[in-house]
């Protein structure tokens, strides 16, 4: 087993289950969760990994355990606080405290304080308490806080590894505490009645209408050929670059919830009129809404998510843009919860319940040329690419299940290497976070196209991380900048537009194949290119913001 010490003297790790969530045990301090961040990072062994944070949330009191479970799964409780990278970045600039003395309820009011600050001269009055907050906050704990609010911590223990943590915890099988989590709002909402009351504490979490359900989620796959051979009994379906809704119908009451479980029914109410006129009076449906042009190609992923986070003047939206809505997954129809149930029976339930032109176009076939057909049919279109889904597959929510896969195009460009910030977590001590850019053929200077640390191995990093500090021209306390000499060939699903970056576009989904030591920086690729690239993409293609599926 694992042991993570705290400064209280003992070994959490062997305290006995009636000792957890005692309130009498001290307050748990910030020290001791980065002591055991970091350690959770150096450990290369899952089970040992979990055997540490089960050990770190025993002795903890009910406030402490719910603060330290969210952090560790890599978010704030209090979700998006106002609080921009370029705060963080100053605040975490400032001198750091020689000792520790913050508490995780204590650092938690000071961010749900700074979340709630609102009216003229909020911006100052944020960043003075963020500046408060850093300075008694040491190096340690100021690099901690700082990744885990730019949303960066990357230290090995994230939902997946919290949930069984968790489960381990409070000696309870994972697969139960998984569902729970994805019932009652992810595993930091339920993790401290789960680890106060055990079994007892999971009976309340069982799927119910107007309390939405993570959405479950796919892996990758290379091409259509490797999601064939994955999966051996497939339905295949368009991926569209739409928003993800989970709908909940009861009778007259019909609610729209986004992918991380917001209540979007006002933005949307052409798909609230579709919804009441389906004859069941008891639905769960998940399901993509979009955007589409009268010629049937979706709008830029921006003007749909433009059109679907509107609150003002929502009507005339409505008529100048309206939304369709793709259903492809029925959840529970009546009294019966579907989601234990194979895919093939959920989707003739939802064959039943639903028209079919409000249905994700799909096909079962495991033929390959048809599959690519169908494939190439949906790019034309100009949607991302396919799904395949197993239908022998329970839908199993919050999970990134191997049982759905999805396709998507892939391009590659050989880019030049400017920056790399430091890694953290187990990349610590490493050059890890490539800022990248295509040659400008008119100047002959590098236009940053956007980052990436994907696809790296430790080898890698260790070479890029000599190579670029050999390359070095200055620094600030995240980023090296450096000689644009090196050449990568990063491969990546498209371009989005991008007011960010001075080029106007930005990758999506950047990933590092290799670098280029047959090519000179003169030699990458060029503005004109990229801009070639981007004019070729499908009408709706180009998104911002982080995967849906």
């Amino acid at each position: 087993m694992v042991s993570v010490a705290t400064e209280h003297g003992a070994d959490v790790a062997a305290l006995p289950h009636t000792a957890r969530m005692n309130d009498t045990v001290p307050s748990a301090t910030l020290h001791a969760l980065v002591a055991v961040s970091n350690g959770v990072a150096s450990i290369s062994s899952r089970r040992a990994k979990i055997e540490a944070l089960a050990g770190f949330l025993r002795p903890l009191a009910l406030q402490d355990a719910a603060i330290a479970v969210a952090w560790l799964a890599g978010s704030t409780r209090q979700g998006k606080s106002g609080i921009g990278y370029a705060a963080v970045r100053d605040a975490a600039a400032a001198p750091h405290a020689a000792e520790s003395s913050l508490g995780l309820a204590e650092v938690d009011a000071i961010l749900q304080s700074i979340a709630t600050m609102a009216g003229r001269g909020s911006m100052q009055r944020r960043a003075e308490a963020l500046h408060g907050l850093f300075a008694r906050a040491t190096a340690d704990e100021a690099s901690f806080l700082a990744r885990l609010l730019v949303g960066e911590l990357r230290q090995g223990a994230l939902d997946g590894l919290m949930v069984e943590a968790v489960a381990a915890a409070a000696g309870l099988a994972p697969a139960r505490v998984r569902r729970a989590a994805m019932v009652g709002g992810g595993i930091a909402a339920i993790a401290g009645a789960v680890l106060a009351e055990g079994d007892a504490a999971l009976a309340q979490y069982a799927p119910a209408l107007f309390q939405p359900l993570a959405p479950m989620l796919a892996q990758p796959a290379d091409d259509i050929d490797d999601a064939l051979a994955r999966i051996g009994d497939p339905v295949i379906e368009w991926k569209l670059d739409g928003a993800r809704v989970q709908v909940h119908k009861s009778r007259d009451d019909v609610r729209l919830y986004s992918r991380t479980g917001n209540d979007v029914t006002a933005a949307a109410p052409e798909i609230v009129a579709i919804v009441h006129g389906l004859p069941d009076d008891v639905l769960m449906l998940d399901g993509e809404v979009i955007a589409l042009k009268e010629t049937g190609a979706p709008y830029p992923f921006q003007e749909t998510m433009s059109r679907f986070g509107r609150v003002l003047d929502i009507e005339a939206m409505r008529a100048r843009m309206p939304l369709s809505v793709f259903f492809f997954d029925c959840l529970r129809r009546g009294d019966t919860d579907l989601t234990g149930e194979a895919a093939a029976m959920r989707y003739r339930a939802l064959a039943e319940a639903v028209p079919a032109g409000h249905v994700m176009p799909r096909m079962l076939t495991a033929d390959a040329a048809a599959a690519r057909a169908f494939y190439a049919d949906a790019l034309a279109r100009g949607h991302e690419g396919v799904m395949v889904k197993s239908l022998a597959a329970a839908y199993d929510p919050g999970a990134r299940s191997a049982a759905w896969l999805k396709v998507k195009r892939a391009h590659t460009l050989d880019l030049v290497v400017l920056a790399a910030e430091w890694g953290s977590g187990r990349r610590r001590g490493w050059l890890s976070n490539l800022h990248l850019g295509a040659r400008d053929g008119a100047s002959g200077d590098f236009v940053m196209l956007g980052k990436t640390f994907k696809g790296m191995t430790d080898a890698i990093l260790a070479w890029q991380t000599e190579a670029l500090l050999a390359r070095e021209l200055r620094r600030d306390d995240w980023t090296v900048y450096v000689r644009p000499e090196l050449v990568v060939e990063v491969t990546f699903n498209d371009l989005q537009a991008s007011a960010r970056y001075p080029g106007g576009v930005a990758l999506r989904f950047a990933r590092i194949k290799g670098y280029r030591p047959d090519k000179t920086a003169a030699q990458a690729d060029t503005m004109e290119a990229v801009r070639a690239i981007y004019a070729a993409q499908p009408a709706g293609s180009g998104r911002s913001g982080a995967d849906e599926t």
